[in-house]
């Protein structure tokens, strides 16, 4: 089970972050997780986005053994139960997550809170990341559910 959570987290994170991009690049949303995670580490744009790939796989990995220790758990697994849990994950993400916890320690992003000419910041990401365009949460929803029903899969051909 623990190689099919490596190969979950791989391939779910790989997927997640390509349909991610892939709107990007259609202007569906102007979401860019690996960027916002690797601003937290430096101002360096191109720097930037290596390092916030890199942490977004670690961070992917992370999650694929959380999905794993619940499966043990409950003692079941499987690609649907896990796009439950990649849509509880996509909800989170979308709320708690980037509006709650990542505005507190990032150091260059913004919040409500935040004077528009402080210093240079990132946007605050608003209400179900609504302010990297409108379509942002449901997008971001269906990289989790596909994420979690990678790892799902991955994990219950390997048991």
């Amino acid at each position: 089970m623990l190689w099919g959570a490596v190969a979950g987290g791989f391939a779910g994170t790989l997927v997640l972050t390509t349909l991610l991009r892939a709107a990007g690049e259609l202007s569906l949303t102007r979401i860019d997780l690996p960027f916002l995670l690797g601003t937290a580490l430096t101002s360096d744009r191109s720097r930037a986005k290596a390092l916030g790939y890199v942490l977004h796989f670690a961070v992917g990995q992370l999650f694929a053994f959380g999905y794993l220790g619940m499966f043990v758990v409950i003692g079941h697994s499987g690609w649907l139960l896990g796009a439950v849990f990649g849509l509880t994950h996509g909800l989170f993400s979308i709320t708690a997550l980037v509006n709650v916890l990542l505005p507190v320690v990032h150091p260059r992003m913004g919040s409500t809170y935040t004077a528009a000419g402080s210093s240079p910041l990132l946007e605050p990401p608003g209400f179900l990341m609504r302010n990297y365009g409108a379509r942002t949460p449901e997008i971001t929803i269906a990289a989790h559910i596909a994420y979690g029903a990678l790892v799902g899969g991955l994990i219950s051909l390997a048991a």
